[in-house]
């Protein structure tokens, strides 16, 4: 992403530069092209333009429908062919609380106010329903800001009659929907007006002039909070943080200044300061970001930082921890290695900004926000976006122990000098589960976010997955992976589709964490038999060639398919089905729910 487009963004520069600089993202290559419906509550020229840069940003080329002004329920409700006839892969419904229509007169009761919330409610739930169940697609719908005046005063928040009460109440309904419906997502423009702050929010001159139900400054921010939850749907997330530790986790240079001379704690605001922030971080490891060191430090001095009595991160809350006097790029690559993630799945925090330009110009598509007093570190890495959640699953929660145990197979692997050998002593067992309501988001999330072993680089929404899952011709599986130091939870997932004799994989993706295990070989097997099963007589698969998917590049050859076509660095493969097939699997046990 360019720095225009990272937090803390000048709305006003890009407003004034988006021709500019869209032109200069759409120098990029390899980006994933989806279509955006905008239904429309109020003027949406100007966030068209700034989702589109952000999109652009996160690598996804957006293809825009734009509804009429003020027309969303209509268009959703009564006039979906169009919508249906273009096929957006998402939906964004453009309101805003100048959309609400049912608040009641001063005195109204408790039971009149719900039933009025209820009526409107209505409404918007049968947008939503319909565009769930027809279009079939993922719907981004913004909640309801406060107003910017309060006829009650401060009572108008909790009487009956208030129109802040009337918000809350629908509010609350609209979170409940977005609870019970896994495809539905919810932008907060209630956050960023009161972030924006309600005076300014709200500019009357353009409402009345323009119909814009916002400051068109504010609209951004707007954007930039939308694209957040589009790219986090599209697997888009960063993975990792990778922190520096002086003047970065605590205050002072811990080879100078010693353990009991670091600011960390209450006794001063700055030790405060990086106290919240630590905080912080350690929360973010428990949904799943993983943290790792990188600071130019002796190793064993830079641990004793972590002995301080006020610090909140222990050792054993990092996976990868590099303190030498190496180059930082080169830390930081070894650490990629480690994880087994690109360079954009990494955000770098370091106090230094001469660091950050250096890792930046060696590792292009890192992001290293900038950290100017640790009394802002918390919002900036918080407002940046990295790490948006709009699925939480128990794999993102146990991904730490993953790695741990991880660890433990590479130490183990050191004792063996032949690696065959090594996999068959793993106790290895290879699980194949079929797709079901419990798994789908799991799937779903596991295609979207894996990049070096995916033939096909497509990418699924849960509604999609679950289509193709559901036409009985086609042969759908995932896998489990466990071994003797733990379980792996869904690893892999297979999409083919069927047509007569032949099977084309549509989609074959494997998590970077069993790597190099054959589990491969397992999967194959276990298609190549559904295949006998049925009589099909060939299986067909493509590989399309990206900056990251290059481990898979000889996957089919190796798997032994005939090289049809190649063109570019992509290619096509056949392979011939036949019954007395000997399977390639030698190391893992298999079994079938």
């Amino acid at each position: 992403m360019i720095e225009q487009l990272e937090y803390p963004f000048d709305s006003g520069e890009l407003l004034q530069r988006k021709k500019s600089i869209k032109r200069e993202l759409l120098k990029e290559e390899n980006f994933m092209d989806k279509r955006v419906a905008i239904l429309c509550g109020g003027t949406v020229g100007e966030m068209k333009h700034m989702l589109e840069l952000f999109l652009l940003g996160h690598g996804i080329r957006p293809t825009f429908f734009e509804g009429q002004y003020n027309r969303f329920y209509e268009e959703a409700v009564y006039e979906t062919e169009e919508l249906v006839k273009f096929a957006p892969d998402i939906v964004y419904i453009h309101t805003s609380v100048i959309n609400l229509y049912g608040f009641l007169e001063p005195g109204a009761s408790i039971e009149e106010v719900e039933e009025a919330v209820e009526g409107e409610f209505s409404k918007f739930r049968q947008v939503w329903d319909k565009l769930l169940w027809e279009v079939k697609c993922p719907v981004i719908q913004n909640n309801f800001e406060q107003l910017p005046y309060r006829l009650l005063g401060n009572k108008d928040v909790y009487s009956p009659s208030g129109k802040l009460y009337y918000i809350r109440k629908f509010n609350d309904k609209l979170y409940a929907y977005a609870m019970e419906n896994k495809n539905f997502y919810i932008n907060d423009l209630a956050y960023e007006a009161s972030s924006y702050g309600l005076e300014r929010w709200f500019d009357e001159g353009m409402y009345y002039m323009y119909k814009y139900p916002f400051a068109v400054d504010a609209i951004p921010g707007v954007a930039f909070n939308i694209a957040n939850i589009v790219k986090s749907i599209y697997g888009k997330n960063k993975k990792a943080v990778v922190l520096d530790l002086d003047n970065t986790l605590w205050g002072g240079v811990i080879g100078d200044d010693g353990v009991e001379n670091l600011e960390l704690g209450v006794d001063t605001p700055s030790g405060m300061a990086f106290s919240s922030f630590q905080k912080y971080i350690k929360d973010l490891s428990k949904i799943g970001i993983t943290l790792n060191v990188c600071s130019k430090n002796d190793e064993n001095i830079a641990k004793t930082g972590f002995s301080h009595r006020e610090s909140v991160l222990q050792l054993d809350d990092f996976i990868s921890f590099k303190a030498n006097w190496n180059d930082k790029d080169k830390n930081i690559k070894e650490i990629m290695e480690e994880l087994r993630v690109g360079e954009n799945a990494i955000v770098f925090l370091d106090d230094n900004p001469a660091e950050r330009e250096f890792v930046k110009k060696a590792i292009p598509d890192i992001q290293a926000p900038n950290l100017s007093s640790p009394e802002s570190y918390v919002r900036t890495l918080d407002k940046g976006g990295f790490f948006e959640v709009t699925v939480l699953s128990s794999d993102d929660i146990e991904r730490k122990e993953y790695y741990i145990t991880n660890k433990k197979r590479e130490e183990y692997w050191t004792s063996f000098t032949d690696y065959k050998e090594y996999l068959k002593s793993m106790e290895m067992v290879c699980l194949i589960e079929k797709f079901h309501n419990e798994n789908i988001q799991r799937i779903t999330q596991l295609i979207n976010k894996t990049n070096q072993f995916n033939l096909t680089t497509k990418r699924y929404t849960q509604e999609q997955v679950q289509n193709f899952s559901e036409k009985e011709e086609n042969i759908t599986f995932c896998s489990h992976l466990s071994d003797k130091f733990g379980k792996n939870g869904i690893v892999s997932v297979m999409m083919v589709r069927v047509c007569k004799e032949i099977a084309f994989i549509d989609l074959w993706v494997m998590s970077c964490r069993v790597l190099k295990r054959d589990l491969e070989l397992a999967m194959f097997d276990f298609l190549v038999k559904e295949c006998i099963k049925r009589k099909i007589k060939m299986i067909q698969g493509v590989y399309y060639k990206t900056k990251k998917n290059a481990f898979v590049e000889n996957l089919y050859k190796d798997l032994g398919f005939q090289l049809m076509t190649k063109d570019d660095g992509n290619s096509t493969w056949e392979y011939k089905v036949f019954p007395n097939y000997e399977e390639k699997n030698q190391v893992m046990e298999m079994r079938k729910t």
